[in-house]
C-alpha cells in the first residue's frame, strides 16, 4: 500500500522530514485511509505465502461494511484530492523554495505525480482484491450470530449488503444457543430458551436457503489447540445434547 517513503525518496534529510509531514497532512484527508493501509499490508503480507485456504475473522458488520466500500471510499478520496489541486500546488511551491535552501530541490509537479500515482496504485490494488471477493469459487462469507434481536438484526443487515455487492454468503453459524437438561430442570435455562427459540424460527424461515449450524453455550472459552479441535468438530458435525443421542 501507499507509504510516504516510496514518495519522498530522493531528497534530502531536511526536505524529507517537511515533505513527509506534508504527505501526512494531504493522506489524513481521506476517508478510509486508515482501514485501506491496515488491509493492504495484510495482503501484502499474503502475497509473499500460497495458502489453500485463508480465514479473515472480520470486525463488526458496519467495520466489515465499510472495507468492502473501499474502493469507492478512496475514488471519493482521490476526487477530493484534484479538487484541492491548486491549494496544494501552492503548498508545494513554499516546499520547492524550502527544499531548495538545503540542496536537493523538491519538484512540486513530481512529487504531486508520485502522490496520484501511488494513491491509484492503491486503489487499483484495492479493487483487485474486491473483484476476488465477488468470485464465489474464491471467496464466501460465514455469518456468526447468537439468537437475540440486535445480533440477528446485524446479521440480516450483513446479508442484505453482501448481496448487493455481489459476495457470496451461504452458511451462518448460531452461537450461545441453550440446551437445558431435562433431568436437571433450570427455570432461568428454560425461559432463556424459549426467547431463543423465537429468534431460531425466524432464522430458519429467512435463510431457509442457507446452510445453519447451531452451536450450544459452551462452559469454557475456545482457546488452545484441544478446544479449537472440539470447537471445530461442532461446526462440521453439529450438536446433539448427551440426552437426546
Amino acid at each position: 500500500m501507499l507509504q510516504g517513503q516510496d514518495v519522498m525518496e530522493g531528497m534530502n534529510e531536511e526536505s524529507q522530514e517537511q515533505s513527509q509531514s506534508f504527505f501526512n497532512e494531504i493522506m489524513g484527508s481521506i476517508p478510509g485511509i486508515d482501514e485501506a493501509s491496515a488491509f493492504g499490508s495484510i495482503m501484502k503480507g499474503l502475497d509473499d505465502y500460497k495458502f489453500d485456504l485463508i480465514i479473515f475473522d472480520t470486525a463488526p458488520t458496519g467495520h466489515t461494511l465499510r472495507l468492502l466500500e473501499l474502493p469507492k471510499i478512496l475514488e471519493k478520496g482521490i476526487i477530493k484530492l484534484i479538487e484541492l489541486k491548486e491549494k496544494f500546488g501552492g503548498m508545494l511551491t513554499q516546499m520547492q523554495a524550502m527544499g531548495g535552501q538545503g540542496g536537493a530541490k523538491v519538484d512540486p509537479e513530481e512529487l504531486q505525480k508520485k502522490i496520484f500515482e501511488a494513491l491509484d496504485g492503491m486503489k487499483q490494488k484495492v479493487e483487485e482484491i474486491n473483484r476476488q471477493f465477488k468470485d464465489a469459487d474464491k471467496t464466501t462469507f460465514v455469518a456468526v450470530c447468537i439468537p437475540e434481536f440486535l445480533s440477528m438484526y446485524e446479521t440480516e443487515r450483513l446479508c442484505i449488503q453482501l448481496a448487493q455487492q455481489e459476495i457470496d454468503i451461504r452458511n451462518i453459524v448460531v452461537n450461545q444457543v441453550l440446551f437445558p437438561d431435562p433431568n436437571q430442570p433450570c427455570r432461568k435455562c428454560m425461559a432463556r430458551r424459549k426467547m431463543q427459540d423465537k429468534y431460531l424460527i425466524q432464522i430458519q424461515e429467512i435463510y431457509d436457503d442457507f446452510h445453519i449450524t447451531v452451536n450450544p453455550m459452551l462452559d469454557e472459552e475456545v482457546r488452545g489447540i484441544n478446544h479449537l479441535k472440539a470447537f471445530g468438530k461442532l461446526l462440521v458435525d453439529g450438536y446433539t445434547p448427551e440426552w437426546e443421542k
